[in-house]
């Protein structure tokens, strides 16, 4: 009873850290977590090693099947994890963590495990029909599998197709149900799905690639449409999978995509849940942006998996390859968190897997794997043994490895009858041509070296066509002296876990593939070769055979300690961890990115108002959407043209009388000229440095003295950076000079702009009065305090003068895609609010507060307008500027100036009567957000469409 109740303590310790830990679960009430994203992270690490603690340890039974591979499955070999559970270990196993809460359940405890939907094209059974409504489920094995067994605080599902086609309705019920006993829920998909999307699009188009093998020859036009309906094929798939992890989705489940069969599942996921926590893992490699780039689908697929909340890879080289294909495809921002758009942030990390170290060298003690080893020492008794274990595939370099091992056998005659090479090659995809053409080559070479180097009585290669069970696998691992990996690519390749996992009583030595993403955790203590450098391996084989013992035992002790402690459960476990870590971080980010525009609440107090002003910016806020990879899009953003939808209205809402429309730019004014000529509005060029309404002429806002002296000298370090910048091109100003370099190579842009900026602060600026804008893709040097919000109240002030504007404006609309150091615009007109509250704190503090300025009182604003005199450009450092003796002047069209306060004095503005808007940047000071151009098109519509005040 001691020891009941000692365990039933734990449990609860046990649930109540995890109830502190997982903010993500949805049974969590608990909000005290750590501060910091690294303490979380710390803090979940510790819970698991207490939780393992706290368990029984696993038998070390049921390890008595064979290991069967499916010769056609290149997903489960990607990773060559060949010594794998049996069938009772997994679904037991898979069903532990469910079976254990149900237990504290019944002792009033309260249940903590989160669900979790393992979704990955197969599931971990086969299903055979035996007959109406019997079905036998046979196990099928790959390097996923192990890991996702050790997940026992996680109450788990797995989600796949079971490798049979069933049409009827009453096989597919029957089927259903004896998979649920096995927590496994069935996808679904006929004979020609299968062929169109896995044996098509997955294993003919993406694995290949991923593998950085060419995509196939396109010679007539029906093999392009083949690709095409493959893809087709391939995205409904993604979709009938979503669907039935639709049907099974709980609140607060995670839901965990596995692999490039499901690339297009997160989309389709979100697309029905937004607040869906999804991960996605790839198990392949990720090629470069270079190899990405030439597929057809290339954007699609890499925008399907960014939707997702955390993205896992490998190897650190495989999730830098991802973020590159983002930059350099799509045109996004990548981070060391990962893809940033438009606010919204992706996380990519890597998360190299591992194996279940324990269950080998637990294997080592049984009898039948004794025997075995017994067995071989005996038949290769005074030779040094060499192994080989890969799926016979094209980027194994099976063909590499035993020319290698030709080689070194040509190079060291004394070695020819005391080493063996043996090499298991489990035959794959045997029905492809290529696949049997590779055969026939390896069988040749073999064939060669036996015949060449071979005696009556023994033969250097030993090569079998076939795979091994476990405890002879394990026994073959012992017994090595020599391990060798050539992989040409591979994703992981376990083999070299499992070799090493078996070696504490040998210490055997690990030749790897630098090409293999395990070269990155045991490339210290293995000796890393180039694969096709067949002289390289040869010359490592021969060190490998004469290295000492002390070094072979650093070697294999280094290795050794990551095998056992980065273990596929742990992988699992962190991945997990890490993806509810990343919920919590993006919930965080959330509450500071402003809310979408109310619309309608907007055309309501439009409608109601009598006297509007509508402040509109011009680049991406009234023109097209230009193309973010440039096919023509560079041309169109130096020659800004209107969105060609938004004429009508806007022609409309300008010949109101009761509207007053200004457009607020950075743009030139002959820019504004050429597309508002015919609109009856006000133009604000060069962040306001210059006024005019279409029917008068340009006049400026800005001080008549205005020191300039820097510009010829920014302006030849400029012409020297586009000149060494494809593709990159600047701007000179009346007042600042910009230089853009979006539709450059975005990492060769950013060097340039690091490498430019640097220069100005040491050369051109360093003792000037500027200030340097730096935009997503742009260096911008402008004049000291030019900004939008700056030059608002004088435009105000101008435009009340020359309408001779008698009644308050009361109702105003400011839509723009502004820089940060603009967005003083939104903050011009927000009524007396603490500056430090957040945007959305804002208009909900706004509209308790209402607070309003009584028409015309130049006594009740001056609290407003002593408080923008902090906005004005004529700060100190202008004082300073205008200061200097050589300065240049702009001479102001206009005659005299109004007070600096009439322009904030003529507001009458209530909180819900102003409405600030940023398109498309989610961090912004404005209140809301719009989307994309589009929805401004929408948005006009929407005001012209209201109904008149009365």
């Amino acid at each position: 009873m001691d020891l009941l109740a000692m365990t039933l303590e734990m449990c609860k310790l046990k649930f109540f850290l995890q109830n502190i830990v997982m903010r993500g679960n949805k049974y969590d009430s608990s909000p005290v977590t750590p501060r910091t994203r690294l303490e979380r992270l710390l803090r979940e690490r510790e819970l698991r090693k207490s939780s393992r603690f706290s368990q029984p340890s696993a038998e070390a039974t049921d390890v008595n099947r064979e290991a069967e591979l499916p010769a056609n499955d290149p997903c489960s070999a990607e990773g060559d994890h060949l010594g794998l559970p049996n069938e009772e270990e997994l679904l037991e196993g898979v069903a532990a963590a469910s079976a254990f809460a149900d237990g504290c359940q019944r002792q009033d405890v309260r249940p903590t495990k989160q669900r979790l939907l393992v979704v990955t094209n197969r599931l971990p059974v086969s299903a055979t029909r035996r007959g109406e409504g019997l079905w036998q489920l046979e196990m099928s094995v790959g390097g996923l599998v192990t890991a996702l067994l050790g997940l026992k605080e996680f109450d788990a599902r797995w989600i796949g197709w079971a490798g049979v086609n069933v049409p009827d309705d009453v096989g597919r019920k029957t089927l259903t149900n004896a998979l649920a006993q096995k927590r496994c829920i069935p996808v679904f998909l006929d004979e020609a799905m299968v062929h169109q999307y896995y044996n098509g699009y997955c294993n003919n188009i993406l694995w290949p690639l991923f593998h950085y093998l060419p995509l196939p020859q396109e010679d007539r036009l029906a093999t392009t449409r083949s690709f095409q309906s493959q893809f087709d094929a391939y995205k409904k798939a993604n979709q009938m999978f979503a669907e039935v992890v639709n049907q099974h989705y709980e609140e607060g489940d995670v839901v965990w995509c596995h692999d490039y069969h499901l690339m297009f599942l997160p989309k389709c996921l979100k697309e029905y849940n937004k607040n869906m926590k999804v991960g996605w893992f790839l198990h392949t490699p990720f090629p470069s942006s270079e190899i990405h780039r030439t597929l057809p689908s290339r954007s699609e697929l890499l925008r399907s998996v960014l939707v997702a909340d955390l993205v896992g890879f490998h190897t650190y080289d495989y999730a830098r390859h991802f973020v590159s294909a983002c930059t350099r495809i799509l045109g996004l921002e990548g981070t060391p968190e990962g893809v940033e758009d438009q606010g919204k942030l992706t996380r990519v990390a890597a998360f190299p897997i591992g194996i279940d170290s324990e269950r080998f060298i637990r294997a080592l003690e049984l009898p039948q794997v004794k025997d075995h080893m017994k067995e071989l020492k005996q038949r290769f008794a005074g030779r040094k043994v060499m192994l080989g274990v890969d799926r016979l595939d094209m980027i194994k370099g099976i063909p590499q490895k035993i020319l290698a091992f030709e080689k070194f056998l040509e190079e060291n005659p004394h070695w020819r009858d005391r080493v063996v090479l043996l090499q298991i090659a489990v035959p794959t995809r045997t029905d492809v041509p290529e696949y049997q053409k590779l055969t026939s080559q390896v069988h040749e070479i073999v064939g060669r070296i036996n015949g060449r180097f071979g005696t009556l009585t023994a033969v250097p290669i030993h090569h079998l066509d076939r795979s091994l069970d476990f405890h002879a696998l394990c026994a073959l691992y012992a017994v090595t002296d020599v391990a060798l990996v050539t992989s040409l690519r591979d994703g992981m390749n376990l083999v070299s876990y499992e070799f090493v996992a078996c070696q504490a009583s040998k210490k055997g030595v690990l030749i790897l593939s630098e090409f293999a993403g395990a070269a990155q955790s045991l490339g210290a203590g293995a000796i890393l070769v180039n694969p096709w450098n067949i002289t390289e391996v040869a010359s490592s084989i021969s060190y490998a055979l004469d290295m000492p013992a002390d070094e072979r035992e650093k070697r294999h002790q280094h290795n050794f300690k990551h095998v056992t402690t980065h273990t596929s459960q742990e992988w699992a476990a962190t991945f997990v961890s890490e993806l509810n870590d990343t919920i919590v971080e993006a919930q965080l980010r959330t509450r500071q990115v402003p809310p979408l525009l109310p619309m309608k609440d907007a055309v309501d107090c439009y409608s109601k108002s009598n006297n509007r002003l509508l402040i509109l910016g011009f680049n991406s806020t009234l023109t097209e959407s230009v193309d973010a990879l440039g096919r023509n899009g560079q041309l169109k953003e130096i020659e800004l043209k209107l969105h060609p939808d938004i004429k009508e209205p806007l022609k409309k809402l300008c010949d109101d009388p009761k509207t007053t429309i200004v457009v607020l730019s950075g743009s030139d004014r002959t820019v504004l000229d050429d597309n508002f000529n015919d609109y009856n509005m006000w133009l604000a060029a060069e962040n306001g440095i210059f006024l005019r309404p279409t029917m008068g002429e340009w006049m400026t806002t800005m001080p008549e003295n205005l020191y300039m002296d820097w510009v010829e000298s920014v302006k030849h370090v400029f012409e020297y950076f586009t000149e060494r910048t494809p593709r990159s091109h600047f701007e000179l100003r009346e007042t600042s000079l910009v230089w853009n370099y979006k539709y450059s190579d975005v990492e060769f842009g950013r060097i340039q702009a690091r490498d430019m900026l640097q220069h100005l602060w040491t050369g051109p600026i360093s003792n000037a009065s500027v200030d340097v804008v730096q935009g997503s893709r742009s260096v911008e040097v402008r004049a000291v305090g030019v900004t939008k919000g700056a030059a608002i109240d004088r435009i105000l002030g101008e435009i009340v003068r020359y309408k001779g504007m008698k009644s308050p404006i009361d109702y105003v609309l400011s839509v723009g895609d502004f820089l940060t150091k603009d967005e003083d615009v939104y903050t011009f007109f927000e009524p007396e609010l603490p500056s430090e509250s957040p945007p959305a704190a804002r208009g909900m503090l706004a509209n308790l507060v209402r607070t309003s300025v009584p028409k015309i009182s130049a006594s009740k604003s001056v609290s407003k307008s002593s408080r923008l005199k902090k906005q004005r450009s004529m700060s100190t450092l202008e004082k300073r500027a205008i200061s200097h003796g050589n300065e240049i002047v702009l001479q102001p069209v206009m005659q005299d100036r109004k007070s600096m306060r009439e322009g904030s004095s003529v507001l009458d503005l209530k909180g819900d009567n102003y409405f600030s808007c940023a398109v498309g940047r989610k961090r912004s000071n404005a209140r809301y957000l719009l989307g994309s151009a589009n929805d401004v098109v929408t948005l006009l519509k929407e005001l012209v469409q209201c109904p008149p005040s009365s």
